[in-house]
This record gives structure tokens, C-alpha cells and sequence, in this order.
């Protein structure tokens, strides 16, 4: 088994955006953290929830509108938004966006 993964461009990894859909694709399974590359047609949105562990969303592409604790974030390519377990939060797709999102089973350092 290979010690380390390597992708060269990982937003090319997201699967074809169909209008009014968000697909999703697992790139990292490990123990510590699970890694989901999203893709959001214009205008797609998850509503406000929460996750029972800490969550880092990195937006690759796009823009979106990112609310964590009721405070929303316009956000570019770049931007990231690191949150606590149990915090409210959604994300409004202004346009097609591709973002990752990182589940840790601890804290991130």
C-alpha cells in the first residue's frame, strides 16, 4: 500500500455538474478524516445543519454564499470556512462552485 496520495488537479476529479444538482465524491476515506469533493449547479444549496464532528469547507471554484453560526461569507476560489462540531451552517451556490469538504474525527491542528 502506497504511504501518501497524490492529485495533481483534484477539482477535475468532480464529476459532470447536471443543472439544479450537487454531486458529491469521497477522496479520501482514513481514519482521522473523510475528504468529499462537492460540485453545485448555480443556485443549489444545503440547507442549514450541523455535523456531530469538527468540518473545514475549501472552495475550489466558483463562488458561494458560506453561513456558519448565522454569520454568512461571500466565498471564492481559496476561501475556507473551519468549523466546530454542531455549528448551524449551509452553503448557497451564486454560481456553479466545486469545494471540498474535510470531516475530522478530531480536531483539526
Amino acid at each position: 500500500m502506497n504511504p501518501f496520495t497524490y492529485i495533481d488537479q483534484i477539482d477535475a476529479l468532480t464529476p459532470e455538474i447536471p443543472p439544479d444538482s450537487i454531486v458529491s465524491r469521497t477522496i479520501v476515506s482514513e481514519p482521522g478524516v473523510r475528504v468529499i469533493l462537492f460540485g453545485f449547479a448555480a443556485g443549489q444549496e444545503l440547507s442549514e445543519h450541523t455535523a456531530a464532528r469538527p468540518a473545514l469547507i475549501h472552495v475550489l471554484r466558483g463562488s458561494a454564499t458560506l453561513t456558519a453560526g448565522g454569520q454568512p461569507h461571500e466565498a471564492g476560489p481559496g476561501a475556507m470556512l473551519v468549523m466546530q462540531p454542531n455549528l448551524p451552517h449551509s452553503v448557497v451556490a451564486r454560481e456553479e462552485v466545486v469545494l471540498l469538504l474535510y470531516l475530522y474525527s478530531n480536531p483539526p491542528d
